[in-house]
């Protein structure tokens, strides 16, 4: 989901969905741990988003160690991005336990902008296939550059303009994703999604099936809506923008909360608490 700039962070202070989602899921993780301590101030962990968090990686060295945050929630042999939040999830519970506040911020944040792209619609969509397609190259590294991550080159100038219109022209792979997600970004920015808080019933399925399975359902239950094609198709649509408030929107905020309690939980914060 978008960020904000990558220059600074002061959009996505505003209007950045990971910033938004990140401020009401903490809201909700102190309701549900109370008077315990031990998770990094929500301020702390906002300073490792936008030019700080993993969309900054793709501005500063592209292709080098980039985060790369697309998933499909139908193929058990899609791991990539299940590893890196367990790898965050890991790091979150170890530094809580050693009481590192930042460090603990960070991976509170990386943790949670993975979990939140693993469940955003158009990264559930095959960017990575249809991006190889114009390219001519499933070779990722080979954008190493903003220029060469801006613009692809074709056998001919023809080429070129052809491949670079369906990139970012009307209806383009990456026009298309970047407005689904700034729409997306502007329709959570005024609201206050209090039907994200989790029940103590979402609190026993974490506890039964983990952090990994319950995101995996969360993800499968928000593709099983198919916005991001419909998107593609008609644009936002008044029954889109319904279903990001009510829909999606209380899903993402809910696994992130969940997730964050969970890691608490592992790290030894909320001995006796249910």
């Amino acid at each position: 989901m978008y960020s904000g700039s990558t220059l600074t962070n002061f959009s996505g202070a505003i209007f950045g969905a990971h910033q938004k989602i990140d401020r009401v899921a903490f809201k909700f993780l102190q309701k549900l741990i109370q008077e315990k301590k031990g998770f990094p101030d929500i301020k702390d962990v906002l300073h490792f988003e936008g030019k700080n968090g993993p969309d900054g990686i793709k501005r500063k060295s592209p292709a080098k160690d980039e985060p790369w945050h697309f998933y499909d929630p139908f193929d058990e042999d899609d791991t990539e991005l299940i590893l890196v939040i367990e790898k965050h999830y890991n790091e979150l519970v170890k530094r809580l336990k050693n009481g590192s506040p930042e460090r603990s911020a960070f991976d509170a944040a990386w943790l949670a902008h993975a979990v939140v792209d693993g469940l955003t619609p158009a990264h559930h969509y095959p960017y990575e296939e249809k991006l190889a397609e114009l390219r001519g190259s499933d070779d990722l590294q080979t954008r190493d550059s903003l220029i060469n991550k801006v613009v692809i080159p074709g056998k001919t100038k023809k080429d070129s303009l052809k491949k670079n219109w369906a990139m970012w022209g009307v209806g383009g792979l990456m026009s298309m994703h970047a407005m689904f997600e700034v729409g997306v970004a502007f329709i959570l920015a005024p609201l206050s999604i209090k039907v994200a808080e989790p029940s103590p019933g979402d609190i026993n399925v974490l506890i039964e099936h983990g952090y990994k399975e319950m995101f995996k359902r969360s993800a499968r239950e928000i593709a099983l809506l198919d916005m991001y094609n419909r998107f593609n198709k008609s644009g936002w649509t008044r029954k889109l923008i319904r279903e990001v408030r009510n829909e999606l929107a209380p899903v993402v905020i809910k696994t992130v909360t969940l997730i964050w309690f969970s890691a608490m939980r592992d790290a030894g914060l909320l001995k006796g608490k249910k």
